[in-house]
Parts: structure tokens; C-alpha cells; sequence
């Protein structure tokens, strides 16, 4: 199997003078997964070469058996340190593609044109797609055959408001992806803040927070091998 792992390359927190980018734990359980699973992985972002790591998501407090793993696979990091161009894949060369979420995602990935054609043809050629935390915000202008939004009527999950508040970005990030999510006409679940919670609906996988990053990791690999 062939897993393309799509991240962001932003990596400013609004007009804050802050640093973002993506969630170390929402690439390192899934690309531990991958690994496992003997899966070949692929890092791509909009800017390629090395995307921006939220620096919050190392510290101490935050990281994982995960995380520590990741950083001393030799293969995974070689592959971090120098990601692809998200414009030069295709969705035809693999079979599945997964979204880390992290901050950045709301920023840039969200309005890439190569993103959103990459989901729309991913999806559109009947192969499953998962994104976690904040990633499913980048599918706010992802749209199904007939023009409709891709979320519209499906159930999905992602960061909640009460995530967003507890962190206290709310006033700082571009939307909030659970109203956003709504307002496109999803069915929004969620599960309490911090917990792991991952929602499947067809080919759709989204989970909710950092927590279910290894969660929606493990959903998306049942249904490639189910």
C-alpha cells in the first residue's frame, strides 16, 4: 500500500508573532501505523522540504511514545526533512491519503488549490481518506461531483470549539473548524475535549484532537485491508 501524508507548510499563529505548523503526535502515530503496517509513506506540503513543527507540540507534556519513536526512526525523519511538493503528486499514485492537523492546516492548506484536487480525486476514485484535529477544516472547500460541499450530510468530527477555547486561539485562528464544519452542512459529532474520538462515513475518515490521531490511523488502515 501506498500512503500519502499531506502537511502543512504555515507557520505563523495569525498576527500573534507565535509559531505554528503541524502536530508532531498527528504525524508520528500515524506514520508509526504506516510503518508497522509495511506501508510506503510519502510526505508532501505546499512549500516542500522541511515543514514548520508546531514547537508547543515538543514540549515535554505533549509528547508521546509516538513522538519519540518518530524522532529516532532514521527513515522518518530523512522523509520529514525533506517532504515533496504537494502540486507534483497525484492521487493516482497512491492508495490512501492522511491529513495531520496542527494549527497551520486552517492557514494554507485549507485554501490550496492542489489540496482540495487532491481530496476530490482521491475520494472520487474510491479511495478512503482520513484527516485528524484540525485537518478536517481543509475540506471546507472540498466539493462532490455535483458541486455540493464533500461534508454535506456526512458525519464528521474535528476540533471542537471547546478545544479551540481551552487553547485559547478561538480570537486568533482564520474559523473554527467545528462551526465551519456545520455550516457546510456536516452532521457534526464529538466526543469529550481531549479524548480520542474518530468518525467513519464511507470512504471518510476523520478523528478529533491529537489523541485520536493513532485512532483514525488504525480506522483508515482496516479499511484499506477490510
Amino acid at each position: 500500500m501506498k500512503v500519502l501524508i499531506v502537511l502543512t507548510s504555515h507557520d505563523q499563529l495569525g498576527d500573534t508573532g507565535r509559531k505554528t505548523g503541524f502536530w508532531l503526535e498527528e504525524l508520528a502515530a500515524p506514520y508509526r501505523r504506516f510503518a508497522e503496517a509495511g506501508y510506503e509513506i510519502t510526505l508532501a506540503s505546499p512549500a516542500g522540504g522541511r515543514p514548520p513543527l508546531d514547537p508547543k507540540s515538543n514540549e515535554p507534556e505533549f509528547r508521546t511514545d509516538d513522538t519519540r519513536w518518530f524522532e529516532a526512526d532514521a527513515t522518518a525523519t530523512a522523509a520529514l526533512a525533506d517532504t515533496v511538493r504537494l502540486d507534483s503528486v497525484s492521487a493516482e499514485d497512491f492508495d490512501t491519503v492522511f491529513y495531520p492537523g496542527g494549527h497551520g492546516p486552517l492557514w494554507d492548506l485549507a485554501e490550496d488549490p492542489a489540496s482540495i484536487r487532491l481530496i476530490e480525486q482521491t475520494i472520487r476514485s474510491g479511495k478512503p481518506i482520513a484527516l485528524v484535529c484540525h485537518a478536517p477544516g481543509v475540506l471546507r472547500h472540498v466539493t462532490d461531483e455535483d458541486g455540493t460541499p464533500l461534508v454535506r450530510g456526512r458525519t464528521v468530527t474535528g476540533f471542537t470549539n471547546g478545544e479551540e477555547a481551552g487553547v485559547g486561539l478561538v480570537d486568533v485562528v482564520p474559523f473554527l473548524v467545528q462551526d465551519e464544519l456545520i455550516a457546510l452542512g456536516a452532521d457534526y459529532s464529538a466526543g469529550a475535549d481531549w479524548s480520542s474520538h474518530v468518525v467513519e462515513d464511507g470512504l471518510l475518515i476523520t478523528g478529533q484532537n491529537p489523541a485520536s490521531s493513532a485512532e483514525a490511523a488504525r480506522a483508515l488502515i482496516a479499511k484499506l485491508t477490510g
